[in-house]
Formats: C-alpha cells, sequence, structure tokens
C-alpha cells in the first residue's frame, strides 16, 4: 500500500507520541494517535497510564473541534473489548471517524485483526501497515511478552577501555561518570525490576533504586542460590520499604531463608541445577507476573548466563576513558560465550553520544 509523505509525518508523530506513555502503561503496550481532518492536524493523544484512557479516546477528548469525517492515525490497532476502559472502536465509531490508518496489527488475542474487522463492518476505511516496522519496534518488549511470556531484558554495564567492568581485586566504584550514572537511575525509573548476581550485591552493596524516582518502582532481583545475602547489605535492610526477591534452590538453608523472608524478603526457589537454567525459569515466572522490562546489571557471570540463554534484547554500555590492565581483571559477559567470530551476536546500534567524558552506546540484540 503506497502512503505519501503526509501521511507518514503523521504516523511518525504518532510514533513519538506513543513512546511518552514508556514506563507508565506496561503491561499494556506505548500507543499514540493523532487525528486529522481536512489536512490539518486537530488532535493528538497518547496512552499516559496503565488503566487510563487509550490513545485514541485520549486524542477525541483532546479534540476541541469535531472530527467529524475526520482521519485517525494510530499506532496500534485500536482495541475492541471491554477490559479496564471501554473499546476504542466503539469511540471512533461513535466520533464520526471517516477512515483510520494503523502502524500494525496487535497481537492480543482479544482483539487480533477483529478491531479492524469491526471498524470496517462499520464502514469505516482502513488501512493497515504504514511504519509497521518502526510500530513494531517501539513495542518490541509488549511482543515478547506476548510472544514468549517472558520479559525484555536490557543488559547495563560500564567498563573501561580496555574492556574490564573490575579490577583484578574487583573494584568497580566508579568506572564511569556522574552523568553516566544519572542515565542509569534513568533507566531504572521505567523498568519493572532490576536484576544482579550475589557478587555484584555483595562487592558493590547496592540500593537499586532510581533516585530521583521515576514512573515505576522496581522489583529488585538478587541471584543468590545459597541465599547468603547480609542482613547488613542496602537491599536485605530497605527490603520491606522497596521489593526485594531473592532467587535460590533446595539446598539453600532454609533457616537462612526463613530469615530473610522475616526481613521482607521474597524468595524465589528454583528447581533447575544450572544458573542459564535458573535464569530461565526467573524469567518465565516473571513473564507470569506480567512484567515487561527487566533491567540487568551484571556482574560478568549473570550477564554470562542472559546471553548464553540468549535472552538479552537489548544493551547500555558506558566506556569510561580509563585503563586498569591485568591478567585477572573482569570482562562484562562471562559464561561459555561463542566459539567462532561468525556467531557473535550483532547489535543494531541506535545510540552513540558523549557523557562527559564517557562515550554511551545502545542497541539491540540482532535475532
Amino acid at each position: 500500500m503506497n502512503f505519501s509523505d503526509l501521511e507518514r509525518r503523521h504516523m511518525q508523530r504518532a510514533l513519538e507520541l506513543a513512546e511518552r506513555g514508556q514506563g507508565y502503561v506496561e503491561p499494556n503496550p506505548m500507543v499514540g494517535c493523532v487525528i486529522v481532518c481536512q489536512d490539518h492536524v486537530v488532535s493528538e493523544g497518547w496512552h499516559r497510564r496503565y488503566g487510563g484512557p487509550h490513545a485514541e479516546v485520549d486524542a477525541l477528548l483532546a479534540a476541541s473541534d469535531s472530527v467529524n469525517n475526520g482521519t485517525m492515525f494510530v499506532t496500534l490497532e485500536p482495541c475492541c473489548h471491554d477490559g479496564k476502559t471501554p473499546p476504542c472502536t466503539t469511540a471512533i465509531k461513535e466520533a464520526g471517524i471517516r477512515k483510520v490508518v494503523i502502524a500494525e496489527q496487535d497481537p492480543y488475542a482479544k482483539v487480533s485483526g477483529q478491531g479492524i474487522a469491526e471498524l470496517q463492518s462499520a464502514g469505516l476505511e482502513v488501512e493497515i501497515g504504514l511504519l509497521e516496522t518502526e510500530a513494531h519496534s517501539v513495542n518490541a518488549p509488549y511482543h515478547k511478552l506476548l510472544a514468549k511470556q517472558q520479559p525484555w531484558v536490557i543488559a547495563k554495564w560500564a567498563m573501561t577501555m580496555d574492556g574490564n567492568i573490575a579490577t583484578h581485586t574487583g573494584s568497580s566504584r566508579w568506572i564511569s561518570g556522574e552523568e553516566s550514572r544519572t542515565r542509569v537511575h534513568n533507566l531504572r525509573g521505567r523498568v519493572d525490576a532490576i536484576l544482579v548476581g550475589r557478587k555484584t550485591a555483595a562487592q558493590d552493596d547496592p540500593l537499586l533504586t532510581a533516585r530521583p524516582s521515576g514512573p515505576r518502582q522496581a522489583l529488585r532481583i538478587v541471584m543468590d542460590s545459597q541465599a547468603s545475602l547480609s542482613d547488613q547489605s542496602q537491599l536485605v535492610r530497605t527490603a520491606k520499604q522497596h521489593p526485594l526477591m531473592v532467587v535460590t534452590v533446595p539446598e539453600a538453608r532454609q533457616q537462612r531463608v526463613a530469615h530473610l523472608e522475616s526481613m521482607g524478603c521474597e524468595i524465589f526457589c528454583c528447581s533447575s541445577e544450572s544458573p542459564v537454567q535458573r535464569m530461565d525459569e526467573l524469567l518465565d515466572e516473571l513473564g507470569k507476573r506480567s512484567i515487561t522490562n527487566v533491567l540487568a546489571e551484571g556482574g560478568g557471570e549473570l550477564l554470562g548466563s542472559l546471553f548464553d540463554l540468549g535472552a538479552i534484547d537489548e544493551v547500555h554500555v558506558f566506556i569510561a576513558p580509563k585503563l586498569v590492565g591485568g591478567k585477572n581483571t573482569h570482562g562484562a559477559i562471562l559464561g561459555n560465550g561463542t566459539s567462532e567470530m561468525s556467531d557473535a551476536r550483532g547489535i543494531e546500534v541506535l545510540d552513540v553520544q558523549f557523557c562527559d567524558q564517557d562515550i554511551y552506546v545502545s542497541g539491540r540484540i540482532g535475532r
């Protein structure tokens, strides 16, 4: 289907609006909407918060003039079922919209083509596929959660220019600068969970909260098979204020498990033997809880398990202009890795910036 440059600009604007919902709407998708009458934009809207009006209704409510016979550009197929809000298809028909241009079909089973069919049955002109690839990218975490019942995994690490995340003694504070750390706090504030390993929890004693707080309060998760997390750690001491999950195995000392529970920790016991299998088990559990985005902050063994599992979807890397050298330093991703360079995972680089003196690179793993 051929679309004009003007139509592309309207849908691009709708995609920009959709991204304003990041961190506020999950596990729902981010959706944006633009309404045009006689080639003039008369209203815009987006899904602002989980449980609130969807983008189409938000745009209709924002319109100061009649949208009768107008064209609606929306980044995802309008819903046609009663959920936390009434069906968007009903609102669209009642408003007198003549044409709906949709970027992509909603894979959710209660919609999945049915919203499009309802609009067409009511006599509306419907066009599908404008900037479909871009729309799919915006909602990639939503698509993964529906398709695999596992969350989107964002791997983050800071490293020196010679590729180390710590010195040979384990020292890692601070590799990156203040501006980079501010960016990490912004990431923490929009995800559903933050994941670290036992060694990172012990060596860095992190709090794993967003400062200042963002739109979401993340579940903090520590992979700690023996439930050895110290009572004096910031994580345990704040477990009753900020949710904390400790992931263990059946062999962990039950007295220790019970004690962590008494301190306010949630215990999730994995039955799998290998770290990679336990990670898969954890991601399945998080998917059941509709957790959409997980930020994995390392260290190397944890990121290695995620890498070997093929679970990393997105990376945020901060490269500091420092060298530490040494034979026994620490790489960002351990595990088994790939045996041939031809099998290395490719990354689609989305952004490269300077954060003070650090180089910030973000991208998505190619599939």
